[in-house]
């Protein structure tokens, strides 16, 4: 019996309301009066900057897919046929990466960090097994078995907690219907033939889709699906191509030929602009672009009040691939490496050696600036058939994730700690503990610090001396509650905002319902922030924040008057911080943050930092 369906990207449905969410619904705001009047939507702005071109609509990539049955003698001509569609992908995937070569720095290492990981997927054999064995035990189609699989692994993927690696689900779905449309023969839109002048309007923008995108020829893009976290996003930044994401009803509402306008710093999208907004619009475009001009020039600036305190900031990484673009933004060091690209897209855990040789390299790269590495930090789901089988639990932000996760598996942890202890013998590096709730937890990996240290010494290996110091992520508002505690047995505090926030608010920005009330100048996330940062100044450790706001030059001001003197953000945010901190006195920053701190409401408590931005 066969089945007619649409291949539909697994999980989009998911995808869309969570992305779309974090912000007001978007919707097109304006009544149109007829086909050509203005029209407005909003939706994530992933990439700053101001597009203004043609609409060229992309039509749904949706494939026409039947499921049926396929006679026992066949079978083995159904996964003959499917591996011929995996390998036909693979020298697809070879092709785009040698296309992505001409594409110059954070782009082009991005696009190779990408196309690697497609091509392991395609190598892999729980990936290919899996399909294989959907093929042959239930007698189904390839297609068909193809997309259950990426399917099932996608909602994996979609139920972490870390929206880093939740977005990750996009690059399978990437990969399936890749294998889909080999197997359907279906065609491939490219943007060769586009007009000058274009900006892209589809369903979906994948990945791979940008490296097809030419930016001398495309201003900018939009789509109903995607998110901040997705290597689209990442790819928009990379290639300075404004962008915004999650715009709900955005296909239905425009036509190709009609002149749009992609605000990627505050996520609008204006259909038909009226000749007022689309010369505002033109004006902010050469500003922006005299702000960049201005902001490349602070590179080698220090960043120092105009009091003459000093700034440290520091970049954020997901992948060691973004190094390049951290030290061209300036970046003073790496406040926060985050580990788990290690441990993506394979079928072993990555060894003692393996470890140490990307931690050597980040190290080496950094030239004597110091490198921060977290130790593993994924929920209990099922990050990676390396990890071994999920764990169960009801809600796994709550669950076995982070340091209570490496803490059960003590090897898993150790052998962390001993390429750690290795890499920082070629460099400044310490070592910060995700999700830390408790001091028993800190003494805990302290105690296999020094038992890892005993062992590579015996071994004859040389490590760093002194030990590298050992920090603690305040992302809880346990840890927060407890810092002065916490600060007899760590070295350093870093607070993770984004957490922090959403475990005290009991508000996870990616589900659609509460997603408005996730709020980080709320009050009570405030009087913990300033909680940890007393505690630390106490204590005298130092203290950095590395979350999202973090990277906000709006709430530098808030920060530095806290006591902050050590910032950590994504390397696109470096200049602009550091341009609001040249504007600075500590002095009134502190002056405006007690009375911040004073405030019971959080409408008060922006408009308070929106009048003192305005006045520097």
């Amino acid at each position: 019996m066969k089945t007619e369906r649409k291949a539909k990207r697994p999980g989009a449905a998911k995808a869309q309301s969570k992305t779309a969410s974090k912000k007001a619904p978007a919707t097109a705001r304006a009544k149109p009066e007829g086909k050509d009047a203005q029209r407005v939507f909003e939706g994530l702005g992933v990439s700053p900057g101001v597009g203004i071109g043609k609409v060229h609509l992309r039509e749904s990539g949706d494939i026409q897919l039947i499921e049926y049955q396929v006679p026992a003698r066949r079978v083995p001509d159904e996964i003959a046929r499917f591996r011929g569609a995996v390998a036909k992908s693979r020298r697809q995937v070879g092709k785009l990466a040698a296309k992505a070569e001409r594409y110059h720095g954070a782009a082009a290492e991005e696009l190779g960090y990408l196309f690697e990981a497609h091509l392991q997927m395609l190598k892999s054999a729980s990936l290919i097994g899996g399909i294989e064995r959907r093929i042959e035990g239930g007698r189904r189609n390839a297609e068909f078995a193809v997309m259950a699989e990426i399917g099932a692994i996608a909602e994996n993927f979609a139920a972490m907690d870390d929206p880093y690696l939740r977005a990750r689900g996009q690059e399978v779905r990437e990969v399936g219907l890749r294998v889909v449309r080999n197997l359907t023969e279906a065609g491939y839109a490219s943007f060769s033939r586009l007009e000058p002048d274009s900006v892209i309007i589809a369903e979906e923008i994948t990945p791979a889709d940008t490296a097809l995108m030419d930016p001398r020829q495309i201003r900018g893009f939009a789509s109903v699906l995607g998110g901040v976290e997705g290597h689209t996003a990442i790819m928009a930044r990379s290639l300075g191509l404004p962008a915004v994401l999650g715009v709900t009803g955005l296909t239905g509402g425009v036509q190709s030929g009609d002149t749009v306008v992609v605000d990627g710093s505050n996520g609008r999208v204006i259909v038909n602009p009226t000749a007022r907004c689309l010369a505002d619009y033109r004006r902010r475009r050469q500003q922006l672009a005299r702000e960049v001009r201005v902001l490349a020039r602070l590179r080698k600036v220090p960043a120092v009040t105009r009091d003459g305190t000093a700034i440290d900031l520091q970049a954020n990484l997901e992948l060691p691939r973004e190094l390049a673009q951290a030290l061209a933004a300036g970046a003073e060091g790496i406040g926060l490496l985050r580990t788990e690209f290690l441990y993506m897209n394979r079928d072993d855990l990555p060894g003692e050696e393996e470890q140490y040789a990307a931690l050597r390299g980040l190290v080496l790269g950094m030239a004597g600036r110091p490198v921060t590495v977290r130790t593993l930090d994924v929920g209990g789901e099922k990050l990676a058939s390396s990890l071994g089988p999920a764990t169960e639990g009801l809600n796994p932000a709550l669950g076995l994730r982070a340091i209570r996760l490496s803490l059960k598996r003590p090897k898993l942890l150790e052998t962390q700690l001993a390429a750690m202890l290795r890499a920082a013998v070629h460099g400044p590096l310490r070592i910060l503990l995700p999700m830390i709730s408790t001091v028993s937890e800190v003494v805990e990996v302290r105690k296999a610090l020094l038992k890892v240290a005993r062992r590579l010494k015996r071994r004859g290996v040389k490590i760093a001396d002194p030990l590298p110091p050992l920090g603690v992520m305040i992302e809880v508002p346990g840890a927060a509650l407890s810092a002065d505690s916490l600060a007899t047995v760590s070295d350093f505090f870093a607070i993770g905002s984004n957490d922090l926030t959403m475990y005290t608010l009991a508000i996870d920005r990616g589900e659609e319902q509460v997603a408005h009330l996730y709020n980080p100048l709320h009050p009570a996330v405030l009087r913990l922030v300033q909680f940890t940062i007393e505690a630390a100044l106490r204590a005298r450790i130092p203290v950095s924040v590395c979350g999202e706001i973090a990277g906000d030059p709006r709430l530098t001001p808030l920060l530095l008057g806290l006591g902050v003197r050590e910032l950590s953000m994504t390397a696109n945010a470096l200049p602009r911080v550091k341009s609001r901190i040249l504007h600075l006195d500590i002095q009134a920053a502190t002056q405006r943050a007690q009375i911040i701190m004073d405030q019971s409401d959080s409408g008060r408590i922006t408009a308070l930092i929106d009048d003192f931005n305005e006045a520097l």
